[in-house]
């Protein structure tokens, strides 16, 4: 079994099959705080889409009871602003979608868990690394 260089657990992968690569360090993200965008060994995170935070879309994510600006220390959280690079929760990327306000994306940093819920085209329009 290959196991990812940054956690412990099985190599994972992002949307376009290759292997999942980092989302950020600074602010450390991901559900397990490892800088990536990682479902786990049960599948259970569901922290999957790396995003770049903009202020168009914290303020509608505040405006819907998700205040991703505001530290919380306690749960390692330093707030974010725009430019930060993010492991956000699927649910709230295709909530934000369906209201206009959806982020940019890494494709690459994000988990291939996220193709349940969200076709590969549309991510692809919000790719921020695609060439």
């Amino acid at each position: 079994m290959n196991v990812h260089p940054r956690f412990e657990g099985p190599v994972e992968f992002n949307v376009l099959g290759e292997p999942l690569q980092p989302c950020s360090n600074n602010p450390l993200t991901g559900f397990f705080r490892t800088g990536y965008c990682a479902a786990g060994a049960d599948n259970a995170a569901v922290h999957l889409v790396c995003i770049e935070a903009s202020d168009e879309f914290l303020a509608y994510s505040a405006s819907v009871g998700n205040d991703l600006s505001t530290p919380r220390p306690e749960f390692a959280f330093p707030g974010l602003v725009a430019g930060n690079r993010w492991c956000l929760v699927a649910g709230r990327w295709a909530q934000a979608h369906a209201a206009g306000k959806a982020p940019r994306l890494y494709l690459r940093a994000t988990n291939q868990q996220v193709l349940e819920l969200i076709p590969l085209e549309i991510l692809k329009a919000y790719a921020l690394d695609l060439n």
